[in-house]
């Protein structure tokens, strides 16, 4: 298993109005200082949209691009055509920044992810469908899929990620804050199904959190706020379990610490993002 960073831990995010958005300089310098020097991409803006340029920027600061996150809309058949001719142009961004994998949320077509989104069967059949045509897509410029359940979009709860696993076989991205977030139990998915996970984010959650987002009594973003992430060993997720589980099944692959947080302003010394991930790089060194 080998460590990777994201710049979400940092606070920077796609969602309009998210928090403040730390320099790019400064999360990659942290990423390397801090011995994490393969990161994902981030979000559209975080990089340069030309692929060579964003690759010798990475690299000038020391630092590796190997995913990156990419939502696209796969339960909407109207849709289905331009959704999947936008991915192929991220995977050959990604690829041409010597990515090694694309995280896909099937996304519900919206900006944020506060609100559920329930298929019907009609959509959950056009999802399905689309999933092996979405993994040749990012076949085409050299990449792995990993299908990442996510709040707010279509793959959220233990549900649909159960039926996901019984009715495909897109590889997974194992983010362990989402799965618990929705109801799911991420220790027990790395136990049952290693050889469907090809991705992981290590995130650990506070579990009255991550109820209420759950049962939606707290917007998604307005707990992302509050500290509904934590870093490793100080929420209710049972890290050290999923760690463990990923261990004695031999998964080899990345572990991407991805502390989701919302910035009000600048950090400060008392609230820099970097102590909080140095946190989660030591107990997941300890652990896994």
């Amino acid at each position: 298993m080998r460590l990777a960073a994201a710049p979400i831990s940092w606070g920077v995010c796609e969602v309009p109005g998210w928090g403040f958005q730390m320099a790019r300089d400064r999360v990659l310098d942290d990423a390397v200082r801090l011995g994490l020097g393969e990161i994902e991409a981030g979000p559209p803006g975080f990089l340069p949209a030309d692929a060579r340029a964003a690759r010798e920027i990475v690299s000038r600061h020391g630092a590796r691009v190997i995913g990156g996150f990419v939502t696209v809309v796969l339960h909407r058949a109207d849709q289905l055509e331009a959704e999947l001719e936008a991915l192929e142009r991220q995977a050959a961004w990604l690829a041409g920044l010597g990515s090694e994998v694309l995280v896909l949320a099937a996304a519900s077509g919206r900006d944020d992810y506060d609100a559920p989104v329930e298929l019907s069967p009609d959509e959950w059949q056009t999802l399905l469908a689309a999933l092996p045509r979405a993994m040749a897509v990012v076949r085409r410029s050299g990449l792995d899929t990993a299908l990442h359940p996510h709040v707010g979009t279509a793959i959220e709860s233990r549900a649909a990620i159960l039926r996901v696993l019984r009715d495909s076989d897109v590889p997974l991205c194992l983010d362990t804050g989402h799965a618990f977030v929705g109801g799911a139990d991420p220790a027990q998915i790395a136990r049952e199904h290693p050889g469907r996970i090809r991705h992981v984010h290590l995130k650990d959650a506070d579990a009255d959190l991550a109820a209420a987002v759950r049962e939606r009594r707290v917007a998604y973003a307005t707990a992302v706020a509050r500290g509904l992430y934590r870093p490793l060993g100080d929420g209710d997720a049972n890290i050290a379990g999923v760690l463990a589980a990923l261990r004695s099944t031999g998964y080899a692959g990345w572990a991407v610490l991805e502390q989701d947080i919302a910035l009000a302003g600048p950090p400060t010394e008392a609230n820099d993002p970097a102590r909080d991930i140095a946190r989660s790089r030591d107990f997941a060194r300890a652990h896994g």
